[in-house]
């Protein structure tokens, strides 16, 4: 039966968790260059319109519609165009929302997954080339993996692995992809001999308090309904998340003897990547681990593996959240609770229980080789019909002026970083 304040709840958290894609374009405008802020910007807004327009006419459909051929790894298209989909009634997923608000709650979700992965590839590739990499990204990596994780007959829901709100289908995804691409596109001009500093901290702040508040929604939201169960996941949200801010600001006082800004913010955005796939499954007090433990295990692949293995991951999307969004995997499949979310049919390792821990393993695996499989595939194909990066003088010019002929900061005059 509809509920009137489940629709309400949902509906507010489905705005909130859209305004989280503009504020990504914000948090990741200001770690940027000045002269490739508006590049930033677009290559992440404009997964706004691709990903809506593609939701609609099949993606709904190949990610929540019931399971084609039986294999457990994409939907059919009986819901393409949101046909079966309605805004007055209920639907499979849930029977207190209407079936149409379950479908664009999820596609708020579709819209800032591959915008993460802009930030593995930021300053060196062409507008056109990412506007295309995302089109074939949600089709041949977001539906299929939604699908498998969430959807009706999926192959990993069949291994009994639970992902409240997207450690597999979001965060893994999209920083393992980064993290290939980046890769195959190669490094930046200069990467590895010249220091890259952001040009706008408090334009970075901006973006990372919008997805602070967002990611509440992000995570409570999907309980689907205004219920104890959206309370867990926000309580579990915002303890996680203090815990990784201090836990970073502790790194950086005892390695560097000052905090920052940037360093607090990002503690802040790991444990909330870290408790994402667990928010509705784990005690309060796990939260606390959760997000204490993030921050060092982030930290170190920002740093220590990043540096060692030398690959240009711009913006760290990879070390963000696809280090973070394993982690959050494997916690959850430490901590989680039957009686908490009885969508989980065991509990966690810590409590005694093998089953669970085991089966979230194997869906971290799939969804790190399925991503990074298929992303790899994308980009190959992509570098053999178009050109996908562009040239040294481009790249030295700006991507602002050279592929979008605007400038963030028209009146600035004095040398670019």
């Amino acid at each position: 039966m509809i509920n009137s304040g489940d629709v309400a709840f949902v509906l507010i958290c489905t705005m909130l968790v859209f305004f989280m894609t503009p504020g990504l374009a914000m948090f990741y405008g200001g770690m940027v260059r000045r002269k490739n802020t508006v590049n930033t910007l677009m290559s992440v807004v404009f997964c706004c319109g691709l990903a809506i327009v593609m939701w609609f006419a099949f993606g709904y459909s190949l990610a929540f519609a019931p399971d084609a051929g039986g294999f457990g790894f994409i939907g059919d298209l009986s819901y393409a165009f949101f046909n079966n989909t309605s805004s007055t009634e209920a639907g499979f997923y849930a029977a207190n929302i209407p079936s149409a608000l379950f479908a664009i709650f999820q596609l708020v979700f579709c819209i800032i997954t591959p915008a993460i992965i802009v930030g593995s590839l930021s300053g060196r590739m062409k507008f056109p080339a990412i506007f295309v990499f995302v089109a074939f990204w949600l089709l041949l990596v977001y539906y299929p993996l939604a699908h498998m994780v969430w959807g009706e007959g999926g192959l990993i829901l069949g291994l009994g692995a639970v992902d409240f709100a997207g450690g597999n289908v979001i965060h893994i995804s999209s920083g393992v992809s980064g993290l290939v691409a980046c890769i195959i596109l190669g490094s930046r001009k200069g990467y590895g001999i010249q220091a890259y500093h952001p040009h706008n901290i408090p334009l970075f702040f901006i973006g990372g308090s919008i997805l602070w508040a967002g990611w509440f929604a992000f995570n409570g939201g999907c309980a689907l309904g205004a219920n104890g169960l959206a309370v867990q996941a926000v309580t579990n949200s915002v303890i996680s998340s203090g815990a990784a801010m201090l836990t970073w600001m502790l790194i950086e006082t005892v390695l560097f003897k000052k905090v920052t800004v940037m360093g607090a913010v990002t503690g802040a955005i790991v444990g909330l990547v870290a408790i994402t796939p667990a928010a509705g499954f784990v005690p309060f007090w796990s939260a606390l681990i959760i997000g204490g433990l993030v921050s060092p295990i982030c930290f170190t692949a920002m740093t220590v593996i990043k540096q060692k293995f030398g690959y240009d991951d711009a913006l760290d999307a990879f070390g963000c959240h696809g280090i973070g969004g394993i982690w959050g995997g494997i916690a959850t499949g430490l901590f989680a609770q039957t009686a908490i979310n009885p969508v989980a049919q065991w509990n966690g390792l810590v409590f005694g229980d093998t089953q669970l821990i085991t089966a979230q393993l194997m869906a971290i695996c799939i969804s790190v080789l399925y991503s990074g499989a298929m992303t790899a595939l994308i980009m190959f194909v992509l570098k053999k019909v178009m050109k996908v990066r562009v040239s040294p003088e481009e790249e030295a010019l700006g991507l602002d002026i050279s592929e979008h002929s605007e400038e963030a900061y028209p009146a600035f005059s004095g040398i670019d970083q």
